[in-house]
C-alpha cells in the first residue's frame, strides 16, 4: 500500500512538474516576441545564450568565427526587435549576452544596474565614445541612409541633402505617394533613436517628416523589411535605413537600379553595442564573444564582414556617443511629447507594415 501511494505521489509529482515546465515555457515565449532563432551545437552541453537585433544571416559569420576558437560552446541565438530585447532584459530573461542597435535602450539597461561588468585588453583599446564604464561596448559604426529606386529619380542625380530630398518629394508627389517607407518610431527602438537624434541635430527633419506624411508613407519595424520593399518595387524610397543591411542586400542582389544615399548635411551614425545582462550565467563565454567582436570592430578595413568596423566613426559627423544624454528622450514626458509631434507630421492615412 505504501509503495502504491508512493507511485501515485511520484506520478502526480511528475505531472505537476511537467505542467509547471510547460507553463514556464509558455510564459517565456509570451514574454519575448521572437523573430528568428537558431542553435549552433558545440561539443559540450555548455550554452552561450544570445539575444540580438541583428538578423541571423548578418550575425551567423560571427558565431561561426567564435566557435572556431570555442568549439565546446553551443550558441543559442535569438533575434528580437530592440524594444522586445530591452523588455526581456529589464524583466530578467536569462540571456548571457544582449546585442542591440538601440544604443539608448542598452545604456538605460546598464545605467539601471541590469548589466555585468567586463574588462579586457580589447575593451581597454576602445575609444571613449565606443564604451561606457565597463558595462556597454560598441563594435560597429553604422550610418543611416536613404535607399531609393533609380526609376523614381527619372534620370536626375540622387538628392545629397534633406533639402534636396524635400524638393524631390514635393515636386514629384505622383512618384512617391504610397511609395515611401520609414520606421514606426512608436514601436522601433532604433527608429526612435534615429528620429530623436536627427530632430535635435537638423531643423530639416520636421519639414521632411511633414512632406513624407502628406504622401501616405508606410511604417516599418525593421531596416531589412524596408530594403526588401524597395527591391521588390513596392517602395520607391526608404528613409533612415541601416546602411550595413542595405549594402549587404545590394551585394546579394547585384542590383544597379537602386541607390544607397548617405545625406551630406547630416548623417546618423549608430553604434551597435553589447552588454552582459545581470542574469547571465556564462559570463566568461559572453566576455570572450565581446572580445572577439571588438577585435573585428577595431579592424581598419571593412573586409568581407557583414557589419562595418568602428573606423566608420571617424566620419565628418561622428557617431552617436554613448553617455547619459542618450536617455533624455526615454523620459516618459519627453517621449510622449516627441511622439505627439511625430504623429502630427507623419501619421496621415498611413499604412503600418508588420
Amino acid at each position: 500500500m505504501r509503495d502504491a501511494r508512493l507511485a501515485v505521489g511520484l506520478t502526480v509529482g511528475l505531472r505537476l512538474g511537467l505542467g509547471l515546465c510547460l507553463g514556464l515555457w509558455a510564459t517565456l515565449a509570451a514574454a519575448l516576441e521572437v523573430e528568428d532563432r537558431r542553435v549552433y551545437p558545440g561539443t559540450t552541453d555548455r550554452t552561450l545564450s544570445i539575444v540580438s537585433t541583428a538578423d541571423l544571416e548578418v550575425f551567423e559569420p560571427y558565431i561561426l568565427r567564435f566557435q572556431q576558437s570555442r568549439p565546446e560552446l553551443t550558441v543559442d541565438y535569438t533575434v528580437a526587435s530592440s524594444v522586445e530585447l530591452y523588455r526581456a532584459i529589464r524583466d530578467g530573461a536569462a540571456f548571457d549576452l544582449a546585442i542591440s542597435s538601440a544604443m539608448d535602450l542598452q545604456l538605460k539597461l546598464a545605467n539601471d544596474g541590469l548589466a555585468q561588468s567586463h574588462r579586457s585588453d580589447r575593451t581597454d583599446a576602445l575609444p571613449d565614445w565606443a564604451r561606457w564604464r565597463d558595462l556597454i561596448f560598441a563594435f560597429t559604426a553604422e550610418p543611416a541612409v536613404v535607399v531609393m529606386s533609380s526609376l523614381a529619380l527619372d534620370g536626375a542625380p540622387p538628392p545629397a541633402t534633406r533639402q534636396e530630398l524635400i524638393t524631390l518629394l514635393r515636386d514629384n508627389p505622383e512618384r512617391f505617394r504610397n511609395a515611401i517607407g520609414t520606421y514606426d518610431v512608436r514601436d522601433s527602438g532604433l527608429g526612435y533613436l534615429f528620429a530623436t537624434q536627427e530632430a535635435r541635430s537638423t531643423d530639416a527633419y520636421w519639414r521632411l517628416s511633414e512632406i513624407m506624411g502628406r504622401l501616405s508613407p508606410e511604417l516599418y519595424c525593421c531596416s531589412g523589411q524596408m530594403v526588401d520593399a524597395v527591391i521588390s518595387g513596392r517602395l520607391s524610397l526608404a528613409y533612415n535605413v541601416l546602411g550595413s543591411y542595405a549594402a549587404q542586400r545590394m551585394a546579394q542582389e547585384g542590383r544597379r537600379d537602386i541607390e544607397i544615399v548617405q545625406m551630406q548635411d547630416f548623417a546618423n551614425l549608430m553604434l551597435r553595442t553589447a552588454i552582459i545582462p545581470a542574469t547571465a550565467t556564462e559570463t566568461a563565454a559572453a566576455g570572450a564573444m565581446i572580445d572577439m567582436l571588438l577585435e573585428l570592430g577595431l579592424r581598419e578595413a571593412p573586409g568581407d564582414w557583414p557589419l562595418p568596423p568602428l573606423s566608420q566613426g571617424t566620419s565628418d559627423f561622428g557617431p552617436i556617443r554613448l553617455g547619459p544624454a542618450l536617455m533624455v528622450y526615454l523620459d516618459p514626458f519627453n517621449r510622449r511629447a516627441f511622439l505627439a509631434e511625430w504623429e502630427n507630421a507623419l501619421v496621415q492615412d498611413i499604412v503600418i507594415e508588420p
